[in-house]
């Protein structure tokens, strides 16, 4: 039992997650000394809720990825499904089950015109989802001439808070919506990718399609379930945001594509396919949050924050690269 602990440790070790981790405890020291704020329980629940919507949507394109696709759909998506499920809900009333069902579904229906665009017409992915990105979202502000809604139902806005506790003078914590349903989306996704059949078979074809077909693995319809998982995915985080914002506003969710791919693209997947996992997401996203709050926190320009991004993310995709070359037989080698 301890040399099978020691190996796992070695495994982890040589993993990018490792190095990940680092990273991140390396970089929360040093803001934690720079700024007394960064380390606070208002700080930690303030990123939870604030980059639920992102971590959220990174789950679902860490599957999609997984598979060997791609999808920039997702904030159009997000979009659509929040504006038509508020609405609805203004005007016939509604309750929680309700809202999550009919965001849930929207976003279903769009991720798999996007499967059934890439699978039977043979386009690829990129192409695909770059003009649904663009026919959803001009679809929608045309439809509703780019109006805000400001209404929202009194349940909807108050949200969700369980487990309330106070911590310090007038200062109280608890688990809220955005907390509920990013918990939940790592925990369900985890067990789709580590604990199912599915999860196995995702894994294979995006390692190698024609492999998988040779298999008898129903490719079109594991890239059915992928992108509808990403558009069920983008259903909830919509709703998530909406009441974080107290308000549905369809001109601001199309624009946020590239904290999403930097989340998952830090956490190790790659965009070949065949690898990635939950772990490497959940990393990938704290440190997008705490690099991006850390900014805030240290008085630096908000117009640094992209450059910072794109920084970590080719130094994250390089050094995944290098290690991969390096794991090559040296005979493999030109």
């Amino acid at each position: 039992m301890p040399e099978s602990r020691f190996a796992s440790f070695g495994r982890f070790r040589r993993s990018h997650e490792f190095w990940l981790l680092i990273v991140i405890l390396v970089l929360c020291a040093s803001l934690g000394a720079a700024n007394g704020q960064f380390l606070t329980m208002q700080n930690l629940f303030d990123l939870l809720t604030s980059y639920a919507f992102v971590g959220i949507l990174a789950l679902g394109l860490l599957v999609v990825l997984i598979a060997g696709g791609i999808d920039i759909s997702f904030t159009a998506t997000a979009s659509v499904a929040q504006y038509v499920t508020l609405t609805v809900a203004n005007a016939y009333g509604a309750n929680w089950i309700c809202v999550f069902a009919i965001a849930i579904g929207v976003g279903g229906t769009l991720g798999a015109l996007n499967a059934i665009f890439i699978q039977k017409l043979r386009i690829p992915s990129i192409i695909v989802s770059v003009a649904t990105l663009n026919i959803f979202y001009g679809l929608l502000i045309f439809f509703t001439g780019g109006k805000y809604i400001y209404s929202l139902p009194d349940w909807f806005a108050t949200g969700i808070f369980w487990f309330e506790f106070d911590w310090g003078k007038d200062t109280s914590y608890g688990v809220n919506l955005q907390i509920l349903a990013l918990g939940f989306s790592f925990l369900f996704t985890w067990i789709l990718l580590n604990r199912s059949n599915i999860g196995r078979q995702i894994y294979a074809m995006g390692g190698n399609t024609d492999a998988a077909q040779r298999l008898g693995f129903h490719v079109f319809g594991l890239n059915m379930l992928v992108y509808c998982y990403m558009g069920v995915m983008a259903g909830i985080a919509s709703l998530v945001q909406a009441q974080l914002a107290q308000s549905v506003a369809p001109t601001v969710l199309v624009g946020k594509e590239l904290d999403v791919v930097a989340a998952v693209v830090l956490g190790g997947a790659s965009l070949m396919g065949g690898v990635g996992t939950v772990f490497g997401t959940f990393l990938g996203l704290a440190l997008l949050a705490i690099l991006q709050n850390g900014i805030i926190l240290l008085g630096v320009s908000s117009y640094w924050s992209p450059f910072f991004v794109g920084l970590v993310i080719l130094i994250s995709v390089s050094a995944t690269a290098w290690s991969q070359r390096e794991r090559r037989p040296r005979s493999a080698r030109p």
